[in-house]
């Protein structure tokens, strides 16, 4: 009932502002040639004063009373069509009040009824809180409130961290990942985690602070390729490429052949002076060149060779058209073509890949940063852009790939 009640003020706030506008509107055109008819009236009279006491010969009083009368007629009859002019608009008012009055609330009311739900019982902030189902807003709110009044919840802060960092709220998820460290203590996963926010959030440079935590997230589990791979950006950026390399190879030989980060690995392994690792990635995933390739590649002329790597590459390309929800084949075909020195097919790339996967998603940070590496325009990356791609196999849990 209270719901009706306020439904009923509202609707009426809004019919008094619009109608007030119309009776103002009203007075102000409402005629007036009452002045000046009197006007011609008392000319009138004073003219025959004048003729009785001698003033004026009859004549001219004749020429004056003629004119007199012609101004009189005119401005009787300029009275007579303000009037009947006001009455028309006066009639126009009346319909548009109540238009105005009539017809927005029946509108509304039948809407209402046709698609609201009158039966419903109002449902507060809290008991929505208490029932989010898969809103993930309401979650993350529910998960706020919490914390706003048990901020030494350390579990909560670790639940909550990855979802600022999905979401791009950075400096939230910095916090989140701290508090979770400094009250329940650091995993490999929450380090990684603030260190790939701290990365992110600084344009893709590994800060000091950020390879501090990816080099005590790797001590803690030594398995975690994600944290290596960051040291071993963090080195490359410092222009440490025997470290780099180092780290790299090491990462190499840990991996199975078939792991689908091997391939960002030699591309690394390679940019720091090294020699990539042999993989056996599926062809038909990445468009690699199989085992068989590379040990005919070795017999052929330079020539040969790079008309062989031209066919992978545009085989590649083929299978990305028939099948473009494949990130890391993007990442490929892009790095292909600069390899081959054909800017502009690379470039068109790159624009076909982002058109598949938005700027502002996992995938297409991961575009944007390759761009920015090889020196390519991404058009509409946004400020959360990692510069690399972590592998993507090991990204520990909560992190996010």
């Amino acid at each position: 009932m209270i719901l009706w009640i306020l439904l009923a003020l509202l609707t009426a706030i809004v019919a008094a502002a619009l109608l007030y506008p119309l009776y103002r509107r009203a007075e102000a055109l409402a005629p007036d040639n009452a002045g000046e008819v009197e006007v011609y009236r008392d000319q009138m009279k004073e003219l025959d004063r004048d003729r009785a006491g001698g003033l004026i010969s009859a004549e001219e009083a004749e020429y004056a009373r003629a004119e007199i009368g012609r101004r009189l007629l005119a401005a009787a009859g300029k009275q007579t069509e303000s009037a009947a002019d006001a009455e028309k608009a006066s009639g126009l008012r009346k319909m548009a009040i109540g238009i105005v009055t009539v017809a927005p609330p029946a509108i509304g009311l039948c809407l209402y009824i046709m698609l609201g739900s009158p039966g419903l019982p109002d449902q507060p902030l809290e008991a929505r809180l208490a029932n989010p189902g898969n809103d993930m807003s309401l979650l993350v709110a529910k998960a706020e409130r919490h914390l706003a009044q048990n901020p030494n919840d350390g579990s909560g802060w670790d639940i909550l961290a990855p979802i600022y960092f999905r979401t791009a709220r950075l400096g939230d998820a910095e916090l989140a990942y701290r508090n979770a460290i400094r009250l329940i203590g650091p995993s490999a996963a929450r380090l990684s985690g603030l260190g790939e926010t701290l990365v992110v959030a600084n344009d893709g440079i590994v800060t000091e602070d950020a390879r501090s935590a990816f080099e005590e997230a790797a001590r803690l589990e030594p398995g975690d390729v994600r944290a290596r791979f960051y040291v071993g950006v963090a080195q490359e950026q410092a222009g440490q490429a025997a470290q780099a390399k180092a780290t790299f190879e090491d990462i190499a030989k840990a991996s199975p052949p078939d792991a689908p980060w091997m391939g960002l690995i030699n591309e690394h392994i390679a940019k720091n002076g090294g020699t990539a690792a042999a993989s056996s990635a599926q062809p038909s995933a990445l468009g690699s060149p199989s085992a068989e390739d590379v040990a005919a590649a070795e017999d052929m002329s330079d020539g040969d060779r790079q008309e062989m790597i031209r066919g992978m590459v545009d085989t590649l390309a083929a299978r990305l058209e028939a099948e473009p929800k494949n990130i890391e084949g993007w990442l490929r075909l892009v790095r292909s073509y600069m390899v081959l020195g054909d800017r502009e097919k690379a470039q068109a790339a790159l624009n076909t890949g982002l058109g598949h996967f938005p700027a502002d998603g996992n995938e297409g940070r991961q575009l944007a940063a390759l761009a920015r590496e090889i020196g390519l325009s991404a058009t509409g990356a946004g400020k959360a852009e990692a510069p690399e791609t972590a592998p993507q196999g090991a990204a520990p849990q909560g992190v996010t790939q």
